[in-house]
C-alpha cells in the first residue's frame, strides 16, 4: 500500500472576517427598570415640585441633596432613603405620606345638585343663619366645609363666632358691617373676606337685605 497523501476534495479552510457593519457591537449597559414604588414616589415629587413652581436645582439645594440624585428620584431610577424622603417632604411642605399617593388615583368626590345641599342646624344665636352644606370629604388631612349661608328675615347680628381654621366668605347679596376682632368693614355683594377664624368674627349690622354668602372653612383634621 502506498503511503502517498491524497489531496482532500474539500477546499482548505480559511478564516473569514465579517464586514465591520455586521460585527457584534459591545453590549450596552442595561437600563435600570423602574420599580412601581420608586416610580410612584418620583412622579409625586416631580408633580409637587412643579405645582409649587420650584426648579429641580432649587429643590435639591433646599433639601440638601444633589441635583443628579433628585433627577434620578423623579425618574424612578432609585429608591430614596427615609432621610431623603423626609427632607423632600419638608421642602415641599407636605407630609411624607403624600409622596406615596397614587398619582391620578380616585379619591373622595362630592357632587351636590342645586338646592340639594344638607341644611345644618347651627342653633343658638345663629339659628336664623341658614347653612346649606355644599360638599363633604371624608379623607385627607384638611377638613373643608363649604356652606351657602342665607340670612332669614328674623336673623340678628352675631359677632361671637370663633373656631379653628381659616374662613373665606364671598357675599352674593345684601350689604353688612362685618366685625373681625377690633376691625369692622362694610361688605356688599361681590366682596370677599379671608381670615383666621380663631379670632371672634361675624355680622355686626345689616345695611341692605336679603343677605347671602358663600362660606368656606379650612382646618386640619384632629
Amino acid at each position: 500500500m502506498s503511503n502517498q497523501k491524497v489531496a482532500s476534495p474539500l477546499p482548505t479552510a480559511r478564516s473569514f472576517q465579517l464586514p465591520v457593519s455586521l460585527e457584534r457591537s459591545t453590549p450596552r449597559e442595561a437600563v435600570p427598570k423602574r420599580g412601581s414604588c420608586a416610580s410612584r414616589v418620583g412622579a409625586q415629587v416631580r408633580s409637587l415640585r412643579m405645582a409649587t413652581h420650584i426648579s429641580g436645582s432649587k429643590l435639591a439645594q433646599i433639601s440638601g441633596i444633589s441635583a443628579s440624585l433628585l433627577s434620578r428620584i423623579e425618574r424612578g431610577l432609585v429608591s430614596p432613603s427615609v432621610d431623603t424622603l423626609d427632607r423632600l417632604a419638608v421642602s415641599l411642605r407636605v407630609p411624607v405620606s403624600r409622596l406615596f399617593a397614587e398619582k391620578g388615583s380616585e379619591a373622595d368626590f362630592c357632587h351636590v345638585r342645586a338646592g340639594q345641599g344638607l341644611v345644618v342646624d347651627r342653633g343658638g344665636a345663629a339659628l336664623d343663619y341658614r347653612h346649606e352644606l355644599l360638599g363633604h370629604l371624608l379623607s385627607g388631612h384638611i377638613l373643608v366645609e363649604p356652606h351657602l349661608v342665607t340670612l332669614l328675615p328674623s336673623a340678628e347680628p352675631f359677632v361671637t363666632s370663633q373656631h379653628p381654621g381659616v374662613k373665606f366668605l364671598y357675599f352674593l347679596s345684601g350689604e353688612v358691617t362685618y366685625r373681625y376682632g377690633s376691625k369692622a368693614v362694610s361688605v356688599k355683594a361681590g366682596d370677599s373676606v379671608l381670615f383666621d377664624a380663631n379670632v371672634q368674627h361675624g355680622i355686626e349690622a345689616f345695611q341692605h337685605q336679603p343677605v347671602s354668602f358663600l362660606s368656606v372653612v379650612l382646618a386640619l383634621r384632629d
